[in-house]
């Protein structure tokens, strides 16, 4: 039987979509063991941190305060994050937001994923001028062409 998808509406939908994404990042080959040997992330606390950031980048909501950079940047200094890291991350979001959301705020969720991604490896490798530095949590981006 197929489900209906649906765009992302709510938290609860940015949480469902959480939880799905990073039960299949914890059970990749590359991804995996980063979060549960080395970061060492219990998922239940982390969640709501992680639904406030991306209900922030969806829906402005204002609510994640924190430094998003700040423990990837503590990550990486005990595991170098690769380009590699990125791409499979950025696989997983996207194969689980097609498989259970489609609208304009999934494409959203990739495009923002995208983009902060970018930023990330930029800034891990020390360089500046990020993508990072031109994004508003929240906007959608104007269209090219």
């Amino acid at each position: 039987m197929a489900t209906l998808r649906t765009d992302l509406r709510d938290r609860d939908d940015v949480e469902a979509l959480l939880t799905v994404f990073y039960g299949r990042a914890f059970a990749d080959d590359l991804l995996g063991p980063i979060f549960i040997d080395v970061a060492r992330m219990d998922l239940q606390a982390h969640l709501p941190i992680i639904c406030d950031f991306w209900e922030t980048v969806l829906f402005k909501a204002g609510l994640y305060r924190r430094n998003a950079l700040e423990p990837h940047l503590n990550l990486h200094r005990q595991v170098p994050l690769t380009q590699a890291h990125f791409e499979r991350w950025l696989t997983l979001w996207s194969a689980t937001l097609d498989e259970h959301y489609t609208g304009p705020k999934a494409e959203l969720a990739k495009v923002q994923a995208s983009r902060i991604a970018e930023s990330m490896q930029r800034r891990l490798q020390g360089r500046s001028g990020s993508a990072m530095e031109t994004i508003t949590i929240g906007e959608t981006p104007a269209p090219e062409g």
